[in-house]
């Protein structure tokens, strides 16, 4: 039988931790609620036709947009989850398929889960030292491959862990029929895995969206449109920092509207990540 004093205290200990619990988590959605609401108020207003058709103006000169940099940033993402990506499937694939208990998929899995720990400005630092030294300058090549270096494990771990989601009978019955283990990786799990891998790859793309010190240390920023990929290129996140720690208001004000950007393209892969991995579940 149990005793009312030790029955009080149980429910007490119960509700205290309900209670911070959620207050935790409602402090948590405010004060993500009042960041968007700050870089909304301050970003639209420098939402125009300028601001995404024309490229910056010389310090003091009211007008101009980001253009470029908006572009530069969309080829160097594009670049990065072309190299990034590929590597990512095929290495989770082959954790989740054909290395799971062998001991090079064991240091394969450990040297994954290292590589997502580490901080992104060590990635751009590396690239920098094998990639924009020798060359002597700075590229969108090299900032693609600072990105990609961070996709690669995303990529990789969420394709492990959505082939390994998919039941074994569907493997045993491709092989029962006669089907090579890589035609039935490739055509039946995947196939069974697409939504929770185009997941991991959205959430890859998301990642990589807001990262500054990577890009600042290989693709750099540039003021004028991209003629070739083996220079500095004009991308957002470069751009916010260099303007929002100028003292010019107007500079200030694209900042935010760059800022606002940014996010609302964060949100909008992170929903599309959450839309397809319920779909995957299901």
């Amino acid at each position: 039988m149990i005793r009312p004093s030790s029955f009080i205290r149980r429910k007490t200990i119960d509700i205290t931790v309900k209670t911070v619990a959620s207050i935790s988590a409602v402090s948590g959605i405010l004060v993500l609620l009042w960041i968007l609401w700050i870089v909304f108020q301050k970003g639209f207003s420098a939402w125009n036709i300028p601001f995404f058709t024309e490229v910056p103006t010389p310090p003091g000169v009211i007008g101009g947009g980001l253009a470029n940099a908006i572009t530069g940033t969309v080829i160097i993402s594009l670049i990065a989850t072309l190299i990034g990506v590929p590597f990512g499937l095929m290495t989770g694939i082959y954790l989740a398929e054909f290395g799971t208990n062998t001991r090079l998929g064991k240091a394969v899995r450990f040297t994954i889960t290292v590589t997502m720990g580490v901080p992104s400005i060590i990635v751009g630092l590396f690239i920098y030292t094998i990639m924009v030294l020798p060359s002597g300058h700075f590229s969108a090549y090299a900032g693609a491959a600072a990105l990609a270096v961070i996709m690669f494990p995303i990529v990789s771990r969420t394709t492990e862990d959505m082939l390994s989601l998919v039941p074994n009978s569907l493997r045993e019955a491709a092989l029962a029929i006669g089907v090579p283990r890589w035609k039935a990786t490739i055509f039946i799990v995947m196939k069974a895995a697409r939504s929770g891998l185009l997941t991991g790859i959205l959430l890859a793309v998301a990642r990589i969206s807001g990262e500054t010190a990577p890009i600042l240390f290989t693709a750099m920023n540039s003021q004028f449109w991209m003629n070739s990929l083996n220079e500095p290129v004009a991308n957002l996140t470069v751009t916010i920092y260099n303007y929002a720690m100028s003292p010019y208001d107007d500079w200030q004000s694209i900042a935010w509207g760059a800022a606002l950007l940014i996010l609302c393209t964060v949100l909008i892969l992170n929903i599309g990540a959450r839309f397809f991995l319920r779909e995957a579940k299901r």
